[in-house]
């Protein structure tokens, strides 16, 4: 398969407890529950946006296709949406960040981590992709150990850095097709 191959049909991914897929507008409950919390932005680089405080507005315009991917991050058990995450700024079809947020009610049962081990091992197993990477607050530890855990490389600083919209301190981690994995 190629990531060509996705850019009408997005993966659904399963894990023990996870089940990641497209977001849907029965989503949208759910989603206003977590998404506006500024709590979840405090290492984001920006704010929630417009559409992240009224997720219906998500829904709105009609999705173009593409090869990137922003799947929601569900709760096998209940189905709810707790998170959720990107394939973005595809390069080559060999290279893409990556990026990852959660509902701050789950903090710490180890959903990012899952989550984050099993789009890595879809986008190495899957496509043609060949190195993921992410920019990281130096203040968001739980996020530095969860990409340890997930077998990502701290590759460098960035002093005074503009990551998104703020001017901070930040780490690139990356991974490799080839390196080690969890």
């Amino acid at each position: 398969m190629a990531l060509a191959d996705y850019i009408n049909n997005k993966p659904v991914i399963e894990t023990n407890r996870l089940i990641i897929r497209k977001m849907v507008s029965s989503d949208i409950p759910v989603l206003r529950e977590w998404m506006p919390d500024k709590s979840i932005y405090t290492y984001w680089g920006k704010g929630p946006s417009k559409a992240e405080r009224n997720p219906e507005l998500l829904f709105e315009k009609e999705e173009k296709p593409t090869k990137s991917f922003h799947l929601g991050i569900a709760e096998k058990n209940s189905g709810k949406v707790v998170g959720d995450i990107w394939v973005y700024l595809i390069e080559n079809d060999r290279m893409a960040q990556i990026a990852i947020r959660l509902s701050k009610d789950i903090h710490g049962k180890g959903y990012g981590t899952e989550s984050l081990s099993a789009m890595t091992s879809f986008c190495f197993d899957h496509t043609e992709l060949q190195r993921l990477w992410t920019e990281v607050d130096v203040r968001n530890i739980a996020s530095c150990r969860m990409l340890e855990k997930c077998g990502y490389t701290k590759e460098g600083l960035i002093r005074q850095g503009k990551m998104v919209n703020t001017w901070c301190d930040y780490y690139i981690y990356g991974i490799l097709s080839t390196d080690k994995r969890a």
